[in-house]
């Protein structure tokens, strides 16, 4: 199906009747509510080592598989944090229960920040009835929850879209630590279509697959990274109907997060056609989008195309040089680079030019099979260092 066939809604999360929302952002301390009461899943992060609010959230979803609201804090990650960090993880849903007469176990929970320290349960408590009492379903309403849980983030991502009469609308942070397999981030999703858990969640697995997954800024993995998908239940659906929209809304807040990339100065898409298998299409793309070498080469402008083959190579997907073939796109610019394992006489000025422009397209056809993946990244630039280095203090 076609992106084209869908209508792009305002509103972010607020664009689907029944969700509440509201934030507030007070230098790296944030604190972010959500309400909307209905059938709930959620994708979590692989790392072993899993932060107090994902391994709270996710046994509550395992319990209820539905939820009544989200509350969030930037500032501290509260992962590796011990006993006491899960207490306050506890504590920190407890506020939002409370407040709405709910259980503990249908309150969502979401932290970003910094490893190894508690949040801080005296600020959020502080202003936790400032956040709740301005509740609305604005579009501001939507964009203030966003900023509440951003840490680098420059801008908010939200994205929303109707199509055959249901709405889905998500926000997303996420800016450094990107790695596929999720990255460092957090994304709320709500929609008004009717499934129940179960049906959510398989339909939020394959989503993330397409869209988080392929994702990466940095090649670092988070203890945080939470996707939760939340229904109002209040309109009858096709699954596979709903399954392309909220395809569409995960690739779009996926873009967006690696547009917005710690640092970045250019936003990188790798398409790879011509697989063998949906895994070889997978690994090239990722492969290219994860290459530093790449990633600086775009920063720099420099037009080492063989970076991008030598990523392809190395990516352990089936390569033969005399079937491949690379193509570049940026500003309305298409240049053939290699076609069937043939280096062209394409034009240095250019690649030159592609390799300058914000948004580089970069596809390769391995000429295998029939598969294809599409990954999403940015460059490396001198303030991702700067960023990182200092990001503590």
């Amino acid at each position: 199906m076609s992106f084209a066939m869908f209508d792009e809604i305002k509103g972010g999360i607020c664009a689907i009747d029944g969700v509440k929302a509201n934030g507030i952002k007070e230098g790296k301390k944030g604190l972010s509510i959500i309400l909307a009461e209905g059938c709930s899943a959620g994708v979590f992060t692989n790392n072993r080592i899993k932060a107090a609010p994902v391994v709270l959230t996710e046994r509550n979803l395992d319990v209820k598989g539905r939820l009544r609201g989200i509350i969030a804090n930037s500032g501290s990650a509260n992962a590796f944090t011990g006993r006491e960090g899960y207490d306050d993880a506890i504590q920190m849903a407890k506020l939002l229960a409370d407040r709405i007469n709910s259980p503990i176990d249908e309150i969502g929970l979401l932290s970003t920040g910094v490893i190894g320290e508690r949040i801080d349960l005296g600020w959020i408590k502080k202003n936790f009835e400032k956040v709740f009492s301005g509740l609305n379903n604005s579009e501001l309403a939507s964009k203030l929850a966003n900023r509440g849980i951003m840490t680098t983030d420059t801008k908010e991502k939200e994205f929303a879209v109707e199509y055959n009469g249901i709405k889905i609308g998500g926000i997303a942070k996420g800016s450094g630590m990107i790695a596929p397999n999720m990255a460092t981030m957090l994304s709320s999703i709500y929609t008004d279509a009717d499934f129940s858990s179960h049906v959510l969640k398989r339909c939020l697995v394959k989503a993330v697959d397409k869209s988080f997954n392929m994702l990466s800024v940095d090649g670092d993995m988070s203890t945080n990274d939470t996707v939760i998908i939340t229904s109002t239940n209040s309109v009858s659906a096709k699954e596979d109907e709903f399954q392309d929209a909220l395809d569409r809304v995960c690739i779009e807040l996926a873009k967006k997060i690696a547009a917005d990339g710690e640092g970045a100065t250019k936003y990188i898409e790798a398409h790879v056609k011509g697989a063998i298998d949906k895994t070889d299409a997978k690994r090239a793309a990722k492969s290219i989008i994860e290459s530093n070498l790449v990633k600086t080469a775009i920063f720099g402008g420099d037009a080492n195309w063989g970076r991008i083959i030598a990523a392809v190579g190395y990516s352990g997907a089936k390569v033969d040089e005399d079937k491949i073939s690379l193509i570049m796109h940026a500003g309305g610019i298409d240049e053939e680079i290699i076609i069937d394992g043939i280096i062209q006489r394409f034009s240095e000025d250019n690649l030159k030019y592609i390799m300058s422009k914000d948004r580089i397209f970069i596809e390769v056809d391995l000429g295998e099979g029939r598969e294809e993946a599409t990954a999403f990244g940015c460059d490396l630039s001198y303030d991702y260092v700067k960023i990182n280095g200092a990001y503590r203090t």
